[in-house]
């Protein structure tokens, strides 16, 4: 068994012993997880907290019990109907709202229940210095929300804030509590009352969101998105604090006999006839013209604000770098070129200069297109949002590299053609031609490669889909680049299918594939992304989300997109 699948089978494992735990902690049944997300039955259930989510990466198993434990509480201390009815509208009075009702629920651990306790004050603690050390509270914003949450934590459930971080927090501290000091002896004094709780844990979020919109307006008056940098990922980890509707189908999977039985993995009967190629070049002139002219016409009429996308894309993907000094300050580093002026003039106290950094985003985001059969259908919408995605991307400073896969035949082709020739031995592999199309790479910018996306358009060169082999080229496509920062978005509307591979091995051999691919590129730190077209594609992606194309493209759908890609960098 490869490293890979080790690896997703440990993750089975935990998340299996923690379902257990929220079912007996909790005392519902139907709770499991699936695609690493909590469900009851068929509806996945918030995350409720950013450190809900532990990574097995990053993370002991002490933080995964945390995580059940938080969890079970939550579902056992807590009447959903009337969170929901309590809730406030705005999103990040919503967002801090949640974080108070779950402190609270982890504020009530039974009596005799001391591991209980010890687990979630374990996990707090894990994701607070790892938040701190990732640099999440440099920014302003989100500073107030960090401190926000160890003020209120300690103060409902009685830990004290982790010595590591307490000096960081002395100043901020400081400041607010005066405007929520009283709140907080409230949240104390009532956690055992959700009721009575809520009016001073909406309090609380008020008017903290009262003073993150004031922020963000002068952030905004001053052009200035360094304050959103380190924030977004944690800010986009919380969901709106309803259940999910998981009503959507979910792709249907299962391991592959063949490759379970054999040593030597998964084969290609023969790449003879593969090719890798830029889509442009499959289309006359004039029709790429006439297809860039009916999406422009498409993306004007949806009135979506790019340079909004792109500060959020900014925010989200870029981090601080160095970007020189600025001189002429009252404190900072000592500006020797300035040391004379002290001589000349005794009082003169602007001697200093401090170090300036700029946002900037060292990272590429590589979008992966299924350009099987059945994505006809949807394919001017997802041309539509890949087109502005690579238009704000380009804005926000990310590079960005649009591809597709397919095959070149119906069938197997010339592939099924020479295995039906060799005797059709068994156990072949993959019989068909790989087709792998760059619609834009990621060295050349929109404007230029504006007539290779509208090649997306052309509607034969949707054929079937070797969704596990198109991974692995995307990424090594990546891997070849400079960026430090690499995000792989997979748009697909369905399981991996060529009908004379399944034929030849058996109907599971290609999606079995794809699993192993995704894992085994995951184990190595990969961020890989399924995007589902109408269709849930978590038995294969740990980081999933599904989008609606069936209406108009949105800023709904990109802020979609912004928020799985925001919970995914924080597992």
């Amino acid at each position: 068994m490869s490293e890979a699948q080790l690896r997703a089978r440990h993750q089975e494992r935990i998340e299996e012993l923690c379902a257990a735990a929220i079912r007996a902690l909790s005392g519902e049944r139907d709770l499991h997880f699936r695609g690493r997300r909590l469900h009851r039955g068929r509806r996945a259930l918030p995350l409720y907290a950013p450190h809900l989510n532990p990574s097995l990466d990053a993370d002991d198993f002490g933080s995964f019990r945390g995580m059940a434990d938080g969890f079970g509480l939550r579902l056992a201390n807590s009447d959903a109907n009337l969170h929901v009815r309590l809730c406030p509208a705005d999103p990040v009075e919503r967002m801090v709202f949640e974080l108070l009702e779950q402190f609270r629920c982890e504020a009530l651990v039974p009596a005799g229940m001391a591991g209980v306790h010890r687990n979630l004050r374990h996990r707090f603690e894990a994701w607070s210095l790892a938040f701190h050390d990732a640099g999440g509270i440099d920014s302003a914003r989100g500073l107030l929300l960090y401190s926000v949450a160890q003020m209120a934590r300690s103060r409902v459930t009685g830990d004290a804030v982790p010595e590591a971080i307490e000096d960081r927090l002395e100043a901020t501290r400081a400041g607010i509590s005066p405007l929520i000091g009283s709140a907080l002896a409230g949240l104390k004094r009532e956690r055992a009352n959700q009721a009575a709780y809520a009016p001073h844990a909406l309090a609380i979020a008020q008017t903290i969101g009262a003073m993150l919109r004031s922020a963000e307006d002068e952030s905004a008056a001053n052009d200035d998105t360094l304050d959103e940098d380190a924030w977004a990922a944690f800010a986009l980890l919380l969901d709106s604090g309803e259940e999910i509707d998981d009503g959507v189908a979910t792709a249907v999977s299962g391991r592959s006999l063949v490759l379970d039985s054999t040593d030597d993995g998964y084969r290609v009967f023969t790449n003879a006839y593969d090719r890798e190629v830029t889509a442009a070049t499959l289309v006359r002139v004039e029709m790429l013209k006439e297809n860039r002219e009916r999406l422009d016409t498409r993306i004007a009429g949806l009135g979506v604000n790019v340079a909004h996308l792109a500060r959020d894309l900014k925010a989200l993907l870029a981090v601080p770098a160095r970007d020189g000094w600025d001189g002429g300050q009252e404190e900072g580093h000592i500006d020797g070129r300035r040391l004379a002026q002290l001589i000349a003039s005794p009082t003169e106290r602007r001697l200093f200069r401090i170090e300036r950094e700029e946002p900037r985003a060292d990272c590429l985001v590589t979008i992966l297109i299924d350009c099987s059969g059945s994505m006809k259908e949807h394919i001017e919408s997802v041309a539509v949002l890949v087109d502005v995605l690579a238009r704000a991307l380009e804005q926000a400073g990310v590079a960005s590299e649009v591809l597709g896969f397919t095959t070149n035949a119906w069938n197997g082709g010339r592939a099924q053609r020479d295995w039906v020739r060799a005797g059709r031995p068994a156990h072949p592999g993959r019989l068909n031609e790989a087709c792998h199309m760059v619609f834009k790479d990621a060295a050349t910018n929109w404007r230029r490669a504006r007539l290779g996306v509208a090649a997306l358009l052309k509607a034969d060169l949707f054929r079937e889909g070797i969704d596990g082999e198109a991974l692995a080229w995307a990424m090594r496509r990546a891997d070849a680049r400079d960026e430090q920062r690499k995000l792989l978005l997979v748009l697909s509307d369905g399981s991996p299918m060529d009908s004379a591979t399944n034929l030849a091995n058996d109907a599971h051999y290609l999606d079995h594939h794809l699993k192993d691919e995704v894992a085994r590129f995951e184990s190595r730190g990969a961020e890989i992304y399924g995007v589902g077209v109408g269709l849930d594609l978590s038995p294969y992606y740990s980081r999933s989300h599904v989008l609606d194309l069936s209406g108009s493209v949105s800023s709904a759908l990109f802020r979609e997109l912004i928020t799985m890609i925001g919970r995914g960098a924080w597992r």
